[in-house]
């Protein structure tokens, strides 16, 4: 559509876009694209908004398919911001939102970066997609390939969530498990991708799964009718979603929709991975490998982020922070969001609460505060995690 370049989120080298790309040839890290958004803005208006499809394709011009036939679409995105009157009367909280990723096609907000990574694959002539995964991201991409007629190829840790598990392989997806942690996964698709084919879409690894996610930045804005939040907690593996929403702010700011003004992000990871609080609370800019990393919410249990220069970039530059639950509160978390408002949320997007509760005990969030939690999954797809 409106894409102009890649562009390098470390050290800024320019890469063509039309081609298939995973990390910037120069130093390594993440690319991210960019877009002539006073072109993009001539269309995509909040007023043109009201008539579109109801999924993240209605943001159209700042996505990056070119040709509508390559979109590959099970309706993924415009999930409800829903109102947590219950629970925020509970905590003492007026404007208490809960957006809820698992009523997306796969049942988690991997679905949106997968339909973009897959709509680009398919467009720039991938055949076959590989990617390490710790559970919901190996479904969305065996969903959308198997959607798109690719071949996809994943690796995931032995101990996986049987739920993800079975849903590759209904789905068409060649499974293979491995001892080890998705960075053991990732390596193995490092090893073998170039002998097999494999185009690698691993978290930021390539440039459009991030783009996908950024989707949930500008339906934030537009379901709280243009004024940002507070406050959003969000729990943080790869870290996709907050990087996609800093970077959809900065696109609407440029856009003329929004002001200056953002959300403090708020970065929640399990006290047995946890790279990005340990590397926030000691100042440093890149994350050390978290050791011998543990918890029940898979998707928590990423030792190494690649894109934790923009997790830890974006934290600061909000005045936000990270913090760390145990696995004991966000297992118990989310019996206490379901019973209040019949949300069965994923592990990892329990975790958001006693964070929540961390910050009103440090003053960092205060009674009229409006504030979102993401629930990125549905619990559905953890039931050993609530075996007792």
């Amino acid at each position: 559509m409106n894409v102009t370049h890649l562009e390098c989120a470390n050290c800024g080298l320019r890469h063509e876009a039309r081609r298939l790309h995973n990390l910037c040839s120069s130093c390594g890290k993440p690319l991210l694209v960019r877009y002539d958004l006073k072109q993009a803005a001539r269309t995509l208006t909040k007023e043109s908004l009201s008539g579109r499809r109801a999924d993240l394709w209605r943001y159209r011009e700042v996505l990056p398919v070119d040709a509508d036939e390559n979109i590959v679409s099970l309706g993924e995105g415009w999930t409800p911001l829903l109102h947590a009157d219950r629970l925020g009367k509970q905590l003492g909280l007026t404007k208490l939102y809960i957006k809820d990723e698992s009523q997306n096609p796969t049942q988690s907000f991997k679905a949106r970066g997968m339909a973009a990574a897959v709509s680009m694959a398919k467009e720039l002539g991938a055949q076959k997609l590989a990617v390490p995964s710790a559970g919901n991201a190996a479904g969305a991409l065996a969903a959308y390939a198997a959607r798109a007629g690719m071949e996809a190829f994943i690796f995931m840790p032995r101990d996986t969530p049987r739920a993800n598990i079975i849903e590759c392989e209904q789905t068409g997806a060649h499974v293979t498990l491995m001892d080890g942690l998705i960075t053991d996964c990732g390596a193995e698709v490092a090893r073998r991708k170039e002998a097999e084919g494999w185009f690698d879409v691993s978290t930021l690894k390539e440039p459009y799964r991030v783009e996908g996610k950024k989707t949930l930045g500008y339906e934030l804005a537009e379901q709280l009718n243009w004024e940002l939040p507070d406050v959003i907690i969000y729990p943080t593996g790869g870290g996709t979603g907050l990087i996609g929403m800093w970077k959809a702010f900065d696109e609407m700011e440029q856009m003329g929709w929004i002001g200056s003004q953002r959300p403090k992000m708020v970065t929640v990871q399990a006290a047995g991975c946890a790279p990005i609080v340990r590397a926030f609370e000691t100042g440093q800019r890149f994350a050390d490998e978290f050791p011998n990393a543990v918890t029940a919410a898979a998707g928590l249990r990423v030792p190494k982020a690649i894109g934790d220069f923009l997790i830890l970039d974006a934290i600061r530059a909000s005045g936000g922070t990270a913090l760390a639950v145990t696995d004991e509160e966000l297992i118990s978390a989310t019996g206490e969001i379901g019973a209040t408002e019949g949300i069965f949320c994923a592990p990892e997007g329990a975790a958001c609460l006693p964070a929540l509760k961390q910050l009103m005990t440090t003053g960092m969030v205060t009674a009229n505060d409006c504030v979102v939690l993401f629930n990125t999954g549905s619990g559905v797809k953890y039931l050993e995690c609530f075996s007792h």
